[in-house]
């Protein structure tokens, strides 16, 4: 295996001696820390990533990290300061630009912000250097995922095992970066440094390992087109399972994972999951995005997250009635919606969600049928709760969308957007739906492996694409289902042998959906035109309502399962 040399980890900030093991959510974050995405300053958001270089030490028995890291920026416009993340439980001791060390006046690191003041303002298309040496004791996570920071934990003798979470805080928790969508780096180059014994599985490929004269080892990686996110430390006294997969479109997929020793057999299950799955969604979708690099796993001491390359899996290998592992499925489901095509602004989130939660169903539907699909999507619709709209139109942090406390529509990004997007397919038919899904993965309608690169997408686009594929106006369906928070009531009558449908739409919204109407063993379906329709039934006919529960609606039954389930 080729040999990295790594120059930068000997000069790496000497950390405490001894340090007391922290409680979790200590140290305290500051506010913008705590922030990742959101409206920008004209002058972070001229900066772009061209190139990240970060040597990371990790020394779990002090719960703290080192690094250095080495920024190859880009600026859209004119910026007389160079605006950094870096959450300041990480302080920085040096600061480089374009090679030269810069003098303590010229730069500030304060509340989560390392701001570089140049002597000359940088140009609109200049690409500066930085080069920023840190260390410090990263934020530890209270509940991961759910919430972000760092992971410390131990494997079953003792030995550390510990990792990064950040797609709520941001990427800033553990190294200096760009902390909204567009500061994703075009290339990531990792020197992460553990001691002797373990592992550290990252993002995408491995170039080398050395072993240092103490024995700890330096992993090097590097990745392409990565969310600043999903940029990951993992470290464990891990064994590895690795196979290759051959694509139906040509090309061999290096698969891996890095599990704990003790759960060989249950890990060996689990793997054996990783190429029928993948085969689902290069059958449905197109070509896997990073197939020169790996489809790659790793266990976690936290429940699970999509980073790229190397997702995170924590679901203890639970058994479930659909036959297989929903979280690995939905953590691979992101490395289609989220790593390939990544939401232009959080406000977009339920792009990543909302299809990651739609492939769990799709993926029961592909290997047992519609009663499977069915099963699965009426459990999903108990978790719908329509507080707040799907996506605002304005921009927005990843906390204000996914936290319901701070406005946003929180879990409803997975549970409401699947059955968005299951109302719509059943609206325009498999052939337009996975038309204009495919296109917004991937750009284009053709994906081969080698043309295509990860893309920004927007709600807006998804609407145009979806309308283009169906051959009609759509946005009706969307000003409902993604700009209102409140579902369409479909209100119904019937005297004698008339049954009359309305639909009741918040703030009186145009809303043409069709409806199926079961009359005793014959469908019929009723046209909706300025939201309303009838049918004539026989008296005593027994009818029912969208039988096969095709549309997203108000259910008075659910809300009031909802309420009971509230005061449990």
């Amino acid at each position: 295996m080729l040999k990295i040399a790594a120059p930068l980890l000997p000069f790496l900030l000497p950390l405490a001696a001894h340090a007391q093991l922290l409680e979790k959510g200590m140290p305290p974050i500051s506010a913008q820390t705590q922030r990742s995405g959101g409206p920008l300053s004209p002058e972070r958001a001229a900066l772009r990533l061209k190139s990240a270089d970060l040597a990371i030490e990790v020394v779990p028995a002090r719960q703290q990290l080192s690094g250095i890291a080495t920024l190859g920026l880009h600026t859209l416009a004119a910026v007389p300061r160079l605006v950094i993340d870096l959450d300041t439980n990480l302080p920085a001791s040096a600061v480089e630009l374009d090679g030269r060390k810069l003098p303590r006046s010229a730069w500030r690191h304060a509340d989560g912000v390392l701001t570089v003041t140049p002597d000359r303002t940088v140009a609109a298309g200049e690409n500066p250097v930085l080069r920023i040496t840190y260390a410090g004791t990263p934020h530890v996570a209270v509940r991961a995922p759910w919430d972000d920071g760092m992971v410390w934990s131990q494997a079953a003798g003792g030995a550390p095992w510990a990792a990064t979470t950040a797609q709520g805080y941001g990427c800033d928790l553990f190294w200096p970066c760009l902390d909204f969508p567009q500061g994703e780096p075009a290339v990531v180059t990792l020197h992460i440094t553990v001691p002797k014994g373990l592992k550290a599985p990252s993002n995408g490929v491995l170039l080398g390992i050395d072993t240092l004269r103490d024995g700890r080892t330096t992993w090097h990686w590097r990745a392409k087109a990565i969310n600043p996110y999903n940029v990951a430390i993992n470290i464990g006294p891990y064994a590895e399972l690795s196979g290759t997969y051959r694509s139906r479109f040509g090309n061999n997929i290096q698969l891996y994972y890095w599990h704990l020793p003790g759960k060989d057999a249950q890990a060996k299950r689990l793997f054996a999951e990783f190429a029928p799955t993948l085969d689902f969604f290069e059958a449905l979708i197109g070509p896997f995005p990073f197939g020169a690099e790996k489809l790659g796993v790793v266990e976690t001491p936290h429940m699970g997250m999509e980073h790229q390359t190397i997702n995170a899996y924590g679901n203890n290998y639970a058994q479930a009635p659909e036959g297989f592992d929903w979280l690995f499925q939905h953590e691979l489901s992101h490395e289609w919606f989220g790593n390939q095509m990544t939401a232009a602004d959080w406000d977009d989130f339920w792009l990543h969600e909302g299809f990651g939660q739609y492939m769990q169903p799709l993926y029961g539907r592909w290997r047992e049928g519609e009663a499977r699909y069915a099963a699965m999507m009426a459990q999903q619709r108990l978790r719908i709760f329509n507080k707040a709209p799907l996506v605002s139109g304005t921009s927005r942090t990843s906390e204000e969308v996914y936290e319901d406390s701070k406005g946003g529509p929180g879990g409803d990004i997975y549970f409401k957007g699947a059955w968005v997007l299951h109302t719509l397919r059943n609206l325009v038919g498999d052939k337009a739906f996975f038309d204009a899904t495919r296109r917004l993965v991937y750009g284009r309608p053709d994906p081969r492996p080698g043309n295509f690169e990860p893309r920004f997408a927007t709600t807006p686009e998804f609407e145009k694409l979806a309308a283009e594929a169906a051959g009609r106006d759509l946005g009706w369906f969307f000003n409902i289902y993604l700009h209102e928070a409140a579902l369409p009531e479909l209100v119904q009558t019937r005297e004698g042998d008339r049954l009359q449908l309305r639909w009741k739409t918040p703030n009186d919204r145009p809303f043409p959906m069709p409806v199926e109407v079961q009359v005793d063993d014959r469908v019929v379906t009723v046209a909706m035109a300025g939201n309303q329709g009838s049918l004539t039934v026989p008296a005593q006919a027994h009818v029912v309502i969208d039988p096969m529960a095709r549309i997203l609606r108000r259910s008075e039954a659910v809300e009031r399962y909802q309420a009971a389930q509230a005061k449990k």
